[in-house]
């Protein structure tokens, strides 16, 4: 098994994000024969005004969906630490998905460990 650290980011997060059938919101999948941990997740605002913010969790081998954060209003030009501290595990084919207020206002960068 090998562990291996890895970004994955997304830029210009969209308005309709947290649809199944929309891509344009898509963080991360985890890929197959791999589990992943959450290490931390930067939300950054790049605008001059606050704008909200969700962010969803897919559980594939559950069939469900889950929302991390639920329209969290993020202040004009500033990054929000989440998931800091705590560890999320993701299973091969979870899903993390963004969803802004505003779109092209959000920057997402998310940190974790690949294990293979």
């Amino acid at each position: 098994m090998a562990n291996t650290f890895k970004n994955a980011s997304l830029a210009d997060v969209t308005t309709n994000g947290i649809s199944a059938s929309h891509s344009g919101g898509l963080l991360y999948t985890c890929p197959s024969a791999t589990t992943a941990i959450i290490l931390g997740l930067a939300l950054t605002n790049k605008t001059d005004a606050s704008v909200t913010i969700s962010v969803q969790f897919t559980d594939t081998s559950a069939s469900g969906n889950r929302l991390l954060l639920n329209e969290v209003s993020i202040p004009a030009n500033t990054t929000l630490e989440v998931l800091a501290g705590q560890k999320y595990v993701l299973e091969t084919g979870d899903i993390l998905r963004c969803q802004a207020g505003t779109g092209s206002a959000i920057d997402a960068v998310l940190g974790l460990m690949q294990i293979d």
